[in-house]
């Protein structure tokens, strides 16, 4: 049975923060904040992700989805410290750590801090489905075009 079809719960039941990550509370997690997952039920993706979700391979479930759901944004860091695991994600890898804006999370439980930090760029907003065409502005209708060569 795939995870993908398991009935809609609330997001507020399923997904404690200390709870332990299970399959109802991934699920009702991938429900309520996915966009592309849905189509994707026959996919090979999809199905490795059934297979983790199964296998209760968390970890690598998540990275699955952040795969999926976010193929723009990247594992920046991932660090244990103080008893907590700390999940940065990137949407611009190669820019350093003070120009990017980056998303940062932190969960004594690693697959929690990787999905928490998958959550809040969720949330964020600025990730477009793969369909969307990138808007652009239109210029005001009161400007006039204005000839600016030079012929001399």
């Amino acid at each position: 049975m795939s995870f993908i079809s398991i009935q809609r719960t609330p997001l507020s039941d399923a997904s404690s923060e200390t709870a332990p990550l299970d399959a109802t509370s991934f699920t009702a997690i991938c429900l309520a904040t996915c966009k592309h997952l849905p189509a994707m039920r026959r996919t090979a993706e999809a199905q490795r992700l059934d297979r983790m979700v199964a296998a209760g391979a968390w970890t690598d479930a998540v990275l699955a989805l952040i795969a999926i759901e976010l193929p723009r944004w990247q594992l920046r860091r991932l660090a244990y410290d103080e008893g907590e695991w700390h999940c940065m994600l990137s949407d611009h890898r190669e820019m350093p750590d003070w120009l990017d804006d980056a998303v940062e999370a932190h969960h004594p439980d690693m697959a929690r801090a990787l999905l928490d930090a998958f959550r809040a760029v969720v949330d964020r907003g600025d990730t477009p489905h793969l369909t969307q065409v990138p808007m652009y502005s239109i210029p005001p209708v009161n400007s006039e075009p204005m000839l600016c060569e030079n012929y001399c």
